[in-house]
């Protein structure tokens, strides 16, 4: 039995951004997998308080639990007994942990704890504890060295198992994921000569907008609007209330997959272009779900988002592009709107990509022996 698992319900849609739902949907379809263990962190709050203020005590750091020995065996515990013939693929580096019982453990990634403590600042200034960091990175890397294969959705991620963990490349593969979207969702037509784009609409999708650098696209859009270009930002993801507000932004909010998927794809739809500048990135799975749909994307190449968006589905900008920069390259499709109509049937053709099913077939292809997607056969484009 092979068995997909996560900090959390791997079952449940609403669990770590829906990636662990849609995979196991997709890998059951293709009898990749199984199941999904059921877990609930919720039950171990009172845990978390009571392991924060033993450490208060001890005059030691606070902040971490999720990534303490204490946490991960109480997490384990939850589904005991185990089948000690059970295989599973887990999306968390530090879990099952080793001395758990299961003998066949394999990571689907899309960072490693050091490129989410040091990229995502979770270390340190309130969040992580620097000890319980370095302690947990250094039990990470021999959950590497004890499992069979560590799949990243990213070269961004696999460079960082292999470079800064030591582990070998051999047994380290990469695979974007799929959209988290249904499976009979894909591209609405999209006609050669669509007209103008008017008003030129610009999507954002986030609910870390100052992570994911709403502010960058905004300045993209004043720069359009000082050229006389009609555009709008249409942002969803994050409280209205509690994010920036802009004459030229419309924000809608969180759009909540499990009720309202309908809304959620047809706001993808709804835009010329989805936007993601952000200032780290694993990989941008709303990339994913917009290339999917058949909308060409605008990207920032940092962290893992260059996996995210294959050549010829947008546009990838350095670092150090500045919001002029963008907009020229945005203005050359309004005034020559067939190009954009063009780059949008291109994109349309390459939906299947993106799909969940893509994503599995190659993840059963390694497990089948393949090298093809190898981090060592990859590294080279990195």
């Amino acid at each position: 039995m092979r068995i997909l698992t996560c900090l959390g319900d791997a079952t449940s849609i609403v669990t770590w951004s829906n990636t662990p739902y849609f995979l196991l949907k997709a890998g059951q379809s293709a009898g990749f997998l199984d199941d999904g263990w059921r877990l609930d962190t919720r039950v171990l709050r009172y845990h978390r308080l009571a392991w924060n203020a033993a450490r208060t005590m001890k005059r030691l750091e606070m902040g971490g639990f999720q990534y303490s020995p204490s946490f991960l065996r109480r997490l384990i515990a939850q589904v005991r007994p185990i089948d000690f013939e059970t295989e599973v693929i887990s999306h968390f580096p530090l879990f099952p942990p080793l001395g758990s019982g299961v003998r066949r453990t394999s990571y689907y990634i899309d960072a490693t704890l050091a490129q989410n403590f040091g990229d995502y600042g979770l270390a340190g200034r309130g969040g992580v504890g620097k000890a319980m960091a370095a302690d947990a990175i250094a039990r990470e890397r021999d959950q590497y060295e004890a499992a069979e294969r560590i799949v990243c959705m990213s070269r961004w991620a696999a460079r960082s198992v292999v470079e800064r963990y030591g582990i070998s490349g051999r047994k380290v593969h990469v695979v974007p994921p799929g959209a988290n979207l249904p499976p009979d969702e894909g591209p609405a037509f999209a006609a050669k000569h669509g007209g103008p784009l008017v008003t030129l609409r610009l999507g954002f999708i986030g609910k870390d907008w100052r992570r994911k650098n709403l502010p960058f696209l905004l300045q993209i859009a004043d720069a359009l609007h000082a050229r006389r270009v009609p555009v709008e930002i249409a942002a969803a993801g994050f409280d209205p209330a509690a994010g920036p507000r802009h004459h030229l932004m419309k924000a809608v909010g969180f759009i909540d997959k499990r009720h309202d998927m309908a809304k959620f794809v047809r706001f993808i739809r709804s835009c010329h272009f989805i936007c993601l500048f952000s200032n780290a990135e694993a990989l941008g799975v709303s990339n994913r779900e917009s290339l999917r749909l058949g909308v060409p994307v605008l990207a920032r190449n940092i962290g893992g988002i260059a996996d995210s968006m294959p050549e010829g589905c947008g546009l990838l900008f350095e670092p150090s592009a500045q919001p002029e920069d963008v907009a020229n390259a945005i203005e050359t499709y309004v005034l020559n709107p067939d190009r954009y109509w063009v780059l949008r049937v291109s994109v349309a053709a390459r939906s299947e990509e993106f799909s969940w099913a893509t994503a599995v077939r190659k993840l059963q292809a390694i497990w089948s022996g393949s090298d093809q997607y190898a981090y060592e056969r990859l590294k080279s484009y990195a």
